[in-house]
């Protein structure tokens, strides 16, 4: 019998010819991910288990990327901490505070390999499965026992199949086909299990756009969220890392928990509702909504792609008064990317204000928070109550394209008009 992707990476890494749904495997880890929320305590957990070392130091990547610049004396102290670990352990794959946000990071410096197993301890390691990888988030008992064994043990997970068709409209994105989804069939309907992405239109995805679709499969409650290996992804990794890569996918005759064909042709914006992913609404419904801020940014939608996309539209304009219009790009590379191709003026001279390359006001730990009654539009991928500060202020998700209109109209607005104006 046929496997699923998910079954695939999961059999490998098993050391086995086979496995199938519902079965219990342990594995062994081809990468381990922290990221400075949690690195510093799960090395310290190591050493009071007395653990002085890592299973493989080579397959440890550790960023700072979520408090950036350190926003506190105790942030920095973390960091410091954290950079202390990384030297006694001999992790040489080590990104500090600027260099960009971890699942920009890994796939760009040549770190992920379709077929292999990662781990991380952020939720969004889902964001792997673009590559064909099986990336999928962990607690910190779980990273612990990880990094001192190399070895974690997983639940073989059902599988849900997307075929994708048809062709999507101009300023219409892929992040409003994984809003679209998650609308349609909710934020538990991948509660552990794996979505696989597929069809002739996703083949014709680019990395960018698969990134945020893997990416946002959490959302839906996904342990992992794939797109096979093709000539896109070969590319890809050609020009991040040098070394190409064989296709990789499911079996012919790989058995599916669901199958859903999902024709993109006829689909317009997205916007995700405060205060849940799955409460989603086509963007005719929400026009004319007031916001006091626009984001643009996070791992989800801070890539070259993105910037450039969201600078298209308000190139030659203003934002419109009263709007803070912020900017997060994913990594340093994007960042100056974006200034060689002219996006970045674009963004500044409309009235955007810049923010160091990391997860900014996503994780709202600091910068971009939110005051009472007040609204964000913004490319991130979770809308909280309290996500960016107070508790009382609304989060609206949607594409890059749609956020600059929003910045553009100083309430939400239809990218396809901003779109056509420009033309």
């Amino acid at each position: 019998m046929g496997m699923t992707m998910a079954e695939r990476i999961l059999a490998e890494a098993a050391g086995k010819d086979q496995v199938q749904a519902g079965e219990f495997v342990v594995a062994e880890i081809d990468l381990a991910l922290l990221h400075d929320i949690f690195a510093a305590g799960v090395f310290d957990t190591l050493l009071d288990v007395g653990v002085a070392d890592v299973f493989d130091p080579e397959k440890a990547v550790v960023v700072v990327d979520h408090l950036v610049p350190a926003p506190s004396a105790e942030a920095a102290a973390v960091h410091q901490k954290i950079r202390d670990h990384v030297a006694r352990l001999g992790i040489n794959s080590f990104y500090d505070a600027g260099d960009g946000i971890c699942h920009q990071l890994l796939p760009e410096r040549g770190h992920i390999r379709p077929g292999s197993l990662v781990v991380g301890t952020d939720s969004h390691t889902t964001s792997y499965g673009a590559l064909g990888a099986g990336g999928t988030g962990i607690g910190t008992s779980d990273m612990v026992y990880a990094l001192a064994t190399g070895k974690l043990w997983f639940r073989v997970p059902e599988t849900l199949r997307f075929e994708f068709t048809g062709d999507l409209m101009a300023s219409v994105s892929w992040k409003d086909v994984i809003l679209h989804l998650a609308g349609r069939f909710g934020a538990d309907a991948a509660q552990y299990r794996s979505m696989e992405f597929g069809g002739p239109a996703a083949a014709n995805a680019d990395m960018s756009s698969r990134l945020t679709v893997a990416n946002m499969a959490v959302e839906m409650g996904a342990k992992f969220g794939m797109f096979a290996a093709d000539d896109v992804t070969d590319s890809y990794l050609r020009e991040h890392g040098g070394v190409g890569s064989d296709p990789f996918g499911p079996d012919a005759d790989a058995s599916y928990a669901e199958v859903h064909e999902i024709h993109l042709s006829d689909l317009s914006p997205q916007v995700a509702l405060p205060h849940e992913i799955d409460r989603v609404s086509p963007i005719e419904e929400v026009v004319g909504l007031t916001v006091n801020q626009c984001f643009l940014g996070s791992c989800t939608n801070g890539r070259i792609e993105d910037l450039e996309a969201a600078a298209e539209i308000v190139a030659g304009k203003q934002i419109a008064p009263g709007i803070r219009l912020l900017v997060a790009p994913a990594s340093r590379r994007v960042l100056q990317e974006a200034t060689r191709s002219g996006a970045l003026e674009s963004l500044i001279q409309a009235g955007a204000t810049v923010m160091a390359p990391g997860c900014g006001p996503c994780f709202g730990g600091h910068g971009g928070l939110l005051g009472p009654g007040e609204r964000c539009i913004g490319t991130h991928n979770r809308n909280f109550p309290g996500r960016m500060g107070s508790a009382q202020a609304e989060i609206y998700l949607a594409s890059p394209a749609t956020v600059a209109a929003s910045a553009l109209a100083g309430c939400i607005a239809d990218p396809r008009e901003a779109e056509s104006t420009n033309g």
